[in-house]
């Protein structure tokens, strides 16, 4: 039997026995992060861990991307650059709300991803249990090139999938693309199948999960949580005003109009 929920704009869930399919679509092509998404994508996440019903989740994007991460020109956050700081605040941790929702689930996840994962759609895939990637998708990690840090609670989790080295490679190397076959290989993912057969894919993967009994693989999962994250908090409790911070400087501001002006940004350490 099949039951489909909607009513938000970008998200939809449709749930088939006991594994829900998310779909993530702005159908723009890019599928970015706006808050009205992030908002969306987290209310999904508490309504999955409110139904016991569901043993297992897919989570998957458009049929071309997964996500390209935060959008840079997204209204509703221009609109709240003046408000007071703690308004900003509460907004700029947006995106780390959402990942811990989706990493605090007790239901295996899996992520189907297309085309590409980049900025925040990597830091919402490597906050689920399991991500299969199309031949031809590609992973980055941009925000060290626009003058940030990597937040969203992020890099812990991509630590512990492919060791401190790459973690750095793929987070200051910003600007290069790391194809599916050199994510999995670095454990960044793990399978790749066709183009077009991500969402399929994730689906089986989750329906694999939903045959064992829940209450055994919640408690293996969050074992296995607790002891890969026990020093995360420590780690990460300060991104979001790193974030902010970094925000304020000129290389930031300098970067974002370089990349929205499709110029060569010139950076000063300001």
């Amino acid at each position: 039997m099949t039951e489909s929920k909607s009513g938000w704009r970008h998200v939809s869930i449709q749930k088939t026995g006991r594994v829900a399919l998310v779909r993530y679509d702005r159908e723009d092509g890019v599928n970015a992060l706006s808050l009205q998404g992030i908002r969306e994508l987290t209310e999904a996440a508490e309504w999955i861990r409110a139904d016991h019903d569901i043993f297992s989740v897919a989570l998957v994007g458009s049929e071309r991307a997964f996500s390209a991460g935060r959008d840079l020109k997204d209204p509703e956050m221009d609109a709240r650059r003046n408000a007071p700081l703690l308004h900003r605040r509460y907004a700029a941790g947006a995106g780390a709300r959402l990942c811990k929702a989706w990493e605090d689930l007790e239901q295996f996840t899996a992520c189907g991803i297309e085309g590409f994962a980049i900025g925040g759609g990597l830091a919402l895939a490597v906050s689920l249990d399991y991500r299969i990637a199309g031949k031809s998708a590609h992973f980055r990690a941009p925000e060290a090139a626009l003058g940030l840090s990597m937040s969203w609670g992020s890099i812990p989790r991509i630590v512990n999938l492919v060791g401190p080295a790459r973690a750095k490679q793929i987070l200051i190397h910003a600007n290069a693309r790391i194809d599916a076959e050199a994510a999995l290989s670095w454990g960044l993912i793990q399978d790749i199948v066709a183009d077009g057969d991500t969402a399929a894919a994730a689906i089986r993967a989750a329906e694999k999960a939903a045959e064992i009994p829940p209450v055994a693989a919640r408690m293996i999962k969050r074992a296995v949580n607790a002891y890969a994250n026990a020093l995360s908090d420590a780690v990460v409790h300060m991104d979001t005003d790193q974030v902010m911070l970094a925000e304020s400087g000129y290389d930031h501001l300098e970067a974002v109009d370089a990349f929205l002006a499709k110029r060569e940004a010139t950076f000063t350490g300001s």
